[in-house]
């Protein structure tokens, strides 16, 4: 199904970087992937307590990211 959406899961450092993320391209850093999601999607973030977040984003849409970061 092209309306899959993917719940990648974000876990910060105590001083706010990023310490972990999935679905991570390994050419990029957890931070520069964290930054990436960021800056290309809207309204797909959502904080949770304990420095955790995930991004919802379509499975096309991880894609076409991730293959834009090799």
């Amino acid at each position: 199904m092209e309306n899959d959406k993917v719940m990648i899961h974000v876990r910060f450092a105590t001083n706010g970087t990023v310490a972990e993320i999935g679905e991570r391209p390994a050419s990029l850093s957890a931070q520069d992937w964290f930054n990436l999601l960021s800056s290309s999607t809207t309204d797909n973030y959502e904080s949770l307590s304990g420095g955790r977040a995930i991004f919802r984003i379509p499975r096309q849409q991880v894609d076409q990211l991730k293959s834009s970061a090799v």
